[in-house]
């Protein structure tokens, strides 16, 4: 399957190529990307821990983001026009963001426990720079499995929970559950040999929609001559191909647990020695889910809601898939400013 997703992509590019020459352009590339201006603090193994500048910040708890722990986070700053991150900060937010760092090959015991520590040191981080005594979180992906894990257990450090296309009931989890059965997919004898590495993990995307990226690369031609849509292509293609591998111990829990064993929402799951009880989370919620996300189908995310404690809760489903819902062309004009009203009553 990996061996197709480089196929597509050579083919796609070659048809690239193909259409600069006629129309005289030089071959695109890439725009400038995660632009919002932003100060760094450094974590433990590569991690760092982002904060946003802000012309004018009301006054409020800070905003915590969490993207998947296998991407990279700046889908949530993409361009101008087209990024999460800028949206928050233009209301007044103040923004904060966790960039998990990107994993070595000595990092593939880096387990569970570590990685949910890690996000811990984060939570911890921006309540001592801030003053707060709480924080809103924002989970994108994995990141708001992991987030909702934190919330549960850590339910006073946390004043509002929103996770965006993020699975919590894994047995409605779709094609992708369907691919990882235990009956046909061991996941130790992946995690065995170390890190699951970028192109590994996206052969099974490419296996949901296998004509998708051949498909996706046919159409540059049309966008030769259309500046605005070929930027937009580009800033995206670039994210996707900037995937990092995926820590072995992490990968073995996760897909056992979450996926296989489905522990989260029957009770199960355990970290660090403690019981993870969604009916924990007190705090209000909003679950954001994406029309026609086929890595996290909506109702894989919205059963969150039906196992916390909290009579704040809400579902925003908006039009797009998996991506698109971040940073689509609807992204802009419809999500952001939905989760935007949402939140600045929660934050005050």
């Amino acid at each position: 399957m990996s061996e197709l997703y480089g196929w597509s992509r050579e083919v796609g590019e070659a048809w690239t190529d193909v259409a600069a020459d006629f129309l005289g352009l030089s071959r695109p590339s890439a725009p400038p990307l995660a632009q919002t201006p932003r100060d760094e603090i450094a974590l433990e193994g590569g991690a760092r821990l982002y904060h946003f500048r802000g012309a004018a910040r009301t006054s409020g708890k800070p905003l915590l983001l969490i993207p998947s722990l296998i991407n990279r986070w700046y889908v949530l700053d993409l361009r101008p026009g087209a990024s999460l991150v800028e949206a928050l900060v233009g209301a007044g937010i103040d923004v904060w963001c966790l960039d998990w760092g990107v994993p070595e090959a000595e990092d593939r015991y880096l387990d569970w426990e570590a990685v949910l520590a890690r996000l811990g040191r984060a939570v911890r981080r921006v309540k001592r720079e801030t003053g707060a005594k709480q924080i809103a979180a924002l989970g994108y992906c994995m990141g708001g499995t992991l987030t909702t894990i934190y919330t549960a257990q850590h339910a006073d450090e946390i004043a509002a929970l929103v996770t965006l296309a993020a699975p919590i009931d894994f047995q409605r989890g779709g094609q992708l559950r369907c691919m990882v059965e235990p009956a046909w997919f061991d996941a130790d004898a992946i995690a065995n040999a170390g890190n699951v590495v970028p192109h590994q993990m996206q052969a099974g995307f490419v296996a949901l929609r296998p004509t998708l990226e051949l498909g996706k690369w046919m159409s540059m031609p049309d966008l030769a001559t259309d500046a605005k849509a070929r930027e937009s292509f580009l800033a995206l293609d670039a994210w996707a191909s900037d995937n990092i591998p995926f820590p072995a111990e992490a990968y073995r829990r996760y897909i056992r647990e979450m996926y296989q064993a489905n522990q989260l929402v029957d009770g199960g799951h355990r970290v660090a020695g403690r019981d993870v009880h969604l009916a924990d989370i007190k705090c209000p919620t909003l679950v954001i889910t994406a029309s026609r996300d086929t890595i996290c189908p909506p109702p894989a995310a919205t059963a969150l809601l039906d196992h916390v404690s909290t009579t704040d809760k809400e579902v925003l489903e908006v039009p797009g898939g998996h991506v698109g819902a971040v940073v689509g062309s609807k992204a802009a004009k419809d999500m952001y400013p939905a989760l935007i009203r949402w939140l600045q009553p929660r934050l005050r």
